[in-house]
């Protein structure tokens, strides 16, 4: 009977040796985690516990224990507010097109990339569309006023060219929006390129092989081939990218709006960074923020469903 007591507990602690050796075998790889794990730690679930903000009568002298309780009071002050409901479509719209073009410019940037046979002319190219992710908004936003200056900007001498007249688009709102999605795109696309170029180089070449010997012409080899190759990294991009929708580019709009295009420029992220820094209404701006999340939220499950229903592939 101890025998088998004991075989028993030799069994249950196996489990727990295996992970220990398998820890201490790979200590070194466990360790750079640490580094990521405190980032997470730090700054995304201690952050949490402010979300009470939004529910409480916040004063930053009376803290958390000192501010009274106010249950769904900011809530309902946001939806009565006409400012957040605007800020809160324009959110919508510019998300909306940015997470259009931000998901179809990237795949077909790689897929071009992948077809440049000359290896020196790929590199070169896919670094110079790769560069702008390293620049920061406040100097590309710089460079875009530049650019599109009615007076100085390389716009205005080519529309002066052609016997036009030079108009500042940065205060127009009818293409306000529209700069805001091609810049974007235009600063981001080589950074998701890379991601589907690495996927690309993952795939059998055999079956790019055996497309040839069977007469697929190029644009049918990509279609039958390489999109269907790497359908399974396109959906984990498009739903992380679902994530972001309620988050349309603090930076980049704060660098390019002006009084002018408040209207169609005004988002959820410079409406909460006027209410909680210039206002300081703490309380408002942390409850807009929650609204945020869990509609970013509700999208990524959305999302991950869906996928799993059509192909079978999904993040969780």
């Amino acid at each position: 009977m101890e025998l088998v007591t004991a075989g028993r507990a030799d069994i249950r602690e196996k489990p727990q040796r295996r992970l220990l050796r398998r820890v201490w075998k790979y200590k070194w790889l466990y360790a750079l985690l640490i580094p990521a794990l405190a980032w997470a730690v730090l700054f995304d679930y201690l952050p949490l516990y402010g979300v009470s903000i939004a529910f409480m009568d916040y004063n930053v002298i009376q803290g958390f224990a000192g501010s009274k309780w106010a249950g769904l009071t900011h809530f309902r002050e946001l939806f009565e507010s006409d400012m957040f409901l605007h800020a809160f479509r324009n959110t919508l719209l510019i998300s909306l097109y940015k997470m259009i073009s931000g998901f179809i410019c990237p795949i077909l940037l790689a897929l071009s990339l992948n077809e440049i046979r000359r290896r020196w002319f790929k590199k070169t190219l896919q670094t110079a569309v790769y560069l702008p992710r390293f620049v920061s908004w406040v100097v590309y936003g710089g460079i875009i006023t530049l650019l599109l200056s009615p007076e100085t900007g390389l716009f205005a001498k080519i529309v002066e060219f052609f016997g036009g007249k030079p108009a500042y688009l940065l205060a127009d709102p009818a293409y306000f929006r529209t700069i805001l999605v091609v810049t974007d795109a235009m600063k981001e696309m080589g950074w998701a390129a890379v991601i589907y170029l690495a996927a690309i180089a993952g795939l059998n070449p055999e079956v790019y092989e055996a497309a040839v010997m069977d007469g697929a012409t190029r644009f049918r080899r990509i279609v039958h081939v390489t999109l269907p190759g790497i359908a399974s990294t396109i959906i984990v991009i498009f739903i992380l990218r679902v994530g972001f929708v309620m988050s349309a580019g603090l930076d980049q709009v704060l660098n390019l709006y002006n009084p002018m295009v408040f209207e169609v420029g005004d988002i959820l992220d410079t409406y909460i960074y006027r209410i909680g820094i210039e206002q300081f209404s703490l309380s408002l701006a942390a409850a807009a923020d929650v609204i945020k999340g869990i509609i970013g939220l509700a999208m990524v499950l959305a999302a991950n469903q869906i996928a799993k229903r059509i192909n079978d592939s999904g993040i969780f």
